[in-house]
């Protein structure tokens, strides 16, 4: 009865059904492995985000090479803003408004460069609404994160060349246009000291925390579970009407002249 089943063209269409399954039984587990990434992000925000800031150099030899131990640590640091090597990281969003954050090195007293993310600016404010960054020697206090990565589908940045407008703050390569050698983190600005003419500008306004709770991923991963069992259930019926309308057409009696 289910000998047709056997076919090239249903072979086909056995595979397309396991393969569908298994990529939904991936792409559900792969929601959940977000799910737990989230919730270790949470714990961590929440654990470092409001400690007392310390100074840099004491937190980096600490981290040695693992930065991530270190993220979203406070920190204080002196130095002069280098106001002429400002540039925009794009294609940021806060508080529900697309915009850019602005992006200045620091040059500290022993000659070396740490970029300081001074904070977001929507993308409809004007340049006449913005707090000009502050000249001279300033003590800024910050978070801590280590270089950014370009993840898969995300926009890249030319390979040459200086950039002015970046898709992150990937320092390797913002390295090549500073004028000293900069640290291998990049602190998002939430205080700075004195503070830059026109202090009463809303912007920019500082990075935002990440909004905590389990985000979506838990509604995915049920959704990508719900549609690999919905597969084989599809399969079966498919299987049982094809046999059932072979049936007919084999008790189908001819017509007679």
């Amino acid at each position: 009865m289910y000998r047709f089943a056997l076919s090239p063209r249903w072979l086909l269409f056995h595979l397309v059904v396991i393969a569908a399954v298994v990529a939904m039984i991936n792409l559900g587990f792969w929601q959940l492995r977000r799910l737990e990434e989230r919730r270790d992000l949470n714990d961590i925000v929440a654990a470092r985000y409001d400690e007392a800031p310390v100074a840099l150099d004491p937190l980096l030899d600490a981290a040695e090479d693992d930065l991530a131990t270190i993220e979203w640590r406070p920190v204080v640091v002196r130095g002069e803003f280098i106001r002429d090597e400002e540039l925009r990281v794009v294609n940021r969003s806060q508080n529900g408004s697309a915009g850019d954050n602005i992006v200045v090195p620091l040059l500290l007293g022993d000659g070396r460069v740490l970029l300081v993310n001074r904070g977001f600016v929507p993308l409809s404010v004007d340049e006449a609404e913005l707090a000009p960054t502050p000249s001279g020697e300033v003590t800024v206090t910050g978070r801590v994160h280590p270089s950014q990565e370009r993840r898969r589908g995300q926009s890249s940045d030319p390979a040459d060349g200086d950039l002015r407008v970046a898709q992150r703050i990937d320092i390797d390569r913002l390295a090549p246009q500073l004028p000293a050698p900069p640290i291998d983190v990049y602190i998002d600005q939430f205080s700075v000291t004195p503070a830059p003419a026109n202090s009463s500008a809303r912007f920019p306004e500082p990075v935002a925390a990440p909004e905590p709770g389990d985000g979506s991923h838990l509604g995915y991963a049920v959704q990508w579970f719900i549609f690999s069992a919905c597969a084989p259930i599809g399969w079966v019926l498919a299987m049982r009407h094809s046999a059932a309308q072979r049936r007919l057409e084999n008790n189908r009696v001819p017509s007679t002249a």
